[in-house]
């Protein structure tokens, strides 16, 4: 088995444990969201601790021995710079984390489907670049088809068929909202991500997004030890497998993947959010709503593939 098919493989099974991550929250809905989030979220960040002590103390082993005293101390602060910098945008990516994944958890607690909620967040593929404008980027005309499907698709999700007429589920509206303000974190990690250490990132997000929460959860929410142990084990799913296992694999697995694959396993992410919420939560969609995913899912996957004149453009 050569590397891009196991690259390949690691991201379809991201896509699976993300996908299954949707139930995990939905099942934690119990708890409160800030809670939820708080707890996952620790937890989140302290699984990547050990990945971050292997992957460090790989790197030592692959550095030269033999290099001269002035390189090994540029080295050094070459590492001090990326720590610092990684802290940094560590904090503002985990604000913009800890606001999105509230959200998230709001609108599952608001009697949103695990199903739905993983096609509704998909749009933050479409948001990226709508957010770009105020950036100064210029948007391509197939973009702008695809959010107009996307709009389409969310109305067929979450309105169509209703007896009240055309009504959105405050659930629903929530996790819309989440899907804005995970296209704002994306575009955060990205500026960030070149200039820190990813997993280093990751690691103090989590931890940032995760203090908020309880912090939030002080100030506004009542929880019980009780409460939290019934639901141990959605979160632990959510915090070490979904957020830490799903993160490394997601590394990994790109390395050796294509991009435009990568990113094309990775939405498979809704799909599987549909088919664990079926068959483990006995969660029903209609044609309808099945229709709509089917749209939301074709309006996200288009701005990922290739266009022939980039393609072309790449090869000269």
């Amino acid at each position: 088995m050569n590397k891009r098919v196991q690259g390949n493989l690691m991201l379809l099974l991201t896509a699976m444990i993300w996908g299954m991550g949707f139930v995990a929250q939905k099942a934690g809905a119990e708890l409160e969201p800030f809670t939820y989030n708080g707890i996952r979220m620790m937890l989140g960040g302290i699984a990547l601790l050990p990945v971050i002590a292997w992957m460090q103390t790989a790197k030592r082993k692959r550095e030269i021995p033999s290099l001269g005293e002035q390189k090994k101390e540029h080295s050094k602060d070459n590492d001090v710079t990326s720590l610092r910098s990684s802290i940094w945008g560590g904090i503002c990516c985990g604000l913009l984390l800890c606001i999105a994944s509230n959200l998230q958890q709001f609108g599952l607690y608001y009697q949103t489907d695990a199903g739905k909620a993983g096609f509704i967040t998909s749009l933050y593929i479409l948001f990226v670049p709508l957010l770009g404008i105020f950036l100064g980027r210029q948007i391509r005309p197939r973009i702008w088809g695809c959010v107009a499907l996307g709009c389409v698709g969310f109305y067929l999700l979450t309105m169509a068929g209703k007896s009240a007429g055309i009504t959105v589920q405050t659930g629903d509206l929530f996790v819309l909202l989440c899907a804005l303000v995970f296209a704002g974190h994306i575009m955060a990690v990205d500026f960030f991500s070149e200039r820190c250490d990813g997993m280093v990132l990751s690691c103090v997000q989590f931890l940032t997004a995760g203090i908020l929460s309880l912090v939030l959860m002080a100030c506004f929410e009542h929880p019980t030890w009780e409460q939290i142990i019934s639901l141990w084990q959605p979160l632990l799913y959510s915090g070490v497998i979904s957020s830490g296992i799903g993160y490394t694999l997601q590394v990994l697995g790109q390395k050796h993947a294509e991009p435009t694959s990568a990113t094309l396993i990775m939405s498979l992410e809704s799909v599987f959010a549909v088919i664990f919420g079926v068959l483990l939560m006995g969660e029903r969609i209609t044609p309808v709503e099945g229709l709509g995913c089917v749209v939301i899912f074709i309006a996200v996957i288009i701005p990922q593939l290739p266009q022939k004149g980039a393609r072309q453009i790449d090869e000269t």
